[in-house]
């Protein structure tokens, strides 16, 4: 059985991300085996109220146990109340912090070889 690692993130800096295996781009979504530019349109996501639900239902849908939710390089994307409970009674580990934080801890997590998926946005 061929176990799906996530993808690391080789740089981070403002307005660039650049994935092993994906390039470069402003925000993404990781999960194991995989992800994706993410696109805050689709789900209506704004800096306030901060990260949908269904931003993170698909890191989960494709295997993530772990979540890393970065809040932008100056803090200033929030998460939806509803996105954490969510979270807590899926009794998912998650992690929040700054954009360059969070980016060193999912990249810990997937050295470790953890399920671990993740949302990072590159500005504020």
């Amino acid at each position: 059985m061929q176990v799906k690692t996530s993808l690391k993130i080789s740089h981070v800096s403002w307005g660039k991300i650049q994935v092993v295996g994906l390039g470069d781009g402003w925000d993404f979504k990781l999960w194991p085996g995989g992800g994706r530019y993410w696109d805050w349109n689709e789900t209506g996501t704004h800096h306030a109220p901060g990260i949908q639900l269904s931003d993170v239902e698909e890191l989960l849908e494709n295997g993530a146990r772990t979540v890393v939710l970065s809040c932008g390089m100056n803090h200033r994307l929030q998460i939806c109340p509803e996105t954490i409970a969510f979270l807590k009674r899926r009794g998912v580990e998650y992690h929040v912090g700054e954009t360059q934080e969070a980016v060193t801890l999912y990249n810990l997590f997937v050295d470790e070889e953890r399920k671990v998926g993740g949302l990072f946005h590159s500005t504020c």
